[in-house]
């Protein structure tokens, strides 16, 4: 179910009729390589997130494109908005979420660069006690391993981390349109390591250090089919975290324990 599809009367059945489960795809605007379009992970996180809720109902939340970006701003078209401003919209989004009925809410991380974002959001729910619980999805670590060997199996390449194999082959299903090999010239996005001599430790410019075109993978390969199948396994395993999300009674009650004893701090 997407929310913005619902009337607002048909809103108010649709939360009760999918547990009360909201599930929105962080995406971004950024470089995609020279072929790919700045919406790739907006364009393919929403329509995976829809497919997984056809499998298992929830309501998904519009298209979002405000993420961490910041290794992309040296290029058209990325849009950022400055640190403080983009953790408090999330929170603020996310509480707003709740205040429309629903109690648990699954970030799906639509964009590597989200990673860490995704998990402190969560993490800042031990701030204040929430009317709500917040969950943090990546496909690559909720897959299971029957699913990561398909996934293995379909690509010719590692798939790449970005704008390779696998993320061309998924644009490629999703919108043909907007994919533009003849772009590449034959070119790929090789890793640079120009920050190896201290990759013992972590620093923010090591993307742009590693690819400085943003752009990582292979995309020769890539095809429409593989991205149909590729897709399918994503929804497939976020589908089976929103069935294990509706039926979480512990978290709810921890939140509870949590904060009752932060108060017995302060009484």
């Amino acid at each position: 179910m997407q929310w913005e599809e619902l009337t607002s009367d048909e809103f108010a059945a649709a939360s009760g009729e999918c547990g009360r489960v909201c599930v929105i795809a962080l995406g971004c605007l950024e470089r995609h390589g020279p072929h790919m379009p700045l919406g790739t992970d907006m364009i393919n996180g929403h329509r995976i997130a829809v497919e997984a809720a056809r499998q298992e109902p929830a309501i998904v939340f519009p298209p979002w494109m405000f993420a961490q970006i910041y290794e992309a701003k040296c290029f058209p078209g990325t849009i950022t908005l400055p640190p403080k401003m983009l953790v408090e919209l999330m929170l603020t989004v996310y509480d707003e979420i709740a205040r429309n009925g629903l109690t648990k809410i699954i970030t799906y991380i639509a964009h590597g660069g989200n990673n860490h974002l995704a998990n402190f959001l969560c993490q800042c729910q031990l701030h204040e006690h929430k009317p709500y619980q917040l969950y943090a999805f990546s496909y690559g670590k909720g897959m299971t391993d029957r699913q990561r060997d398909k996934w293995k199996a379909i690509l010719e390449t590692d798939g790449g981390g970005h704008a390779g194999e696998s993320e061309t082959s998924i644009m490629m299903h999703h919108r043909p349109e907007l994919v533009k090999m003849q772009a590449t010239g034959g070119r790929s996005g090789v890793r640079q390591g120009r920050m190896d001599h201290v990759k013992a430790g972590f620093n923010g410019f090591w993307w742009y250090a590693d690819y400085p075109e943003h752009w990582a993978g292979e995309p020769a390969t890539s095809s429409p089919e593989k991205g149909k199948a590729l897709s399918a396994l994503q929804a497939e395993a976020l589908a089976a975290f929103i069935g294990a999300v509706k039926q979480d009674q512990i978290t709810p009650k921890l939140a509870q324990e949590f904060f009752r004893r932060e108060a017995e701090l302060r009484s």
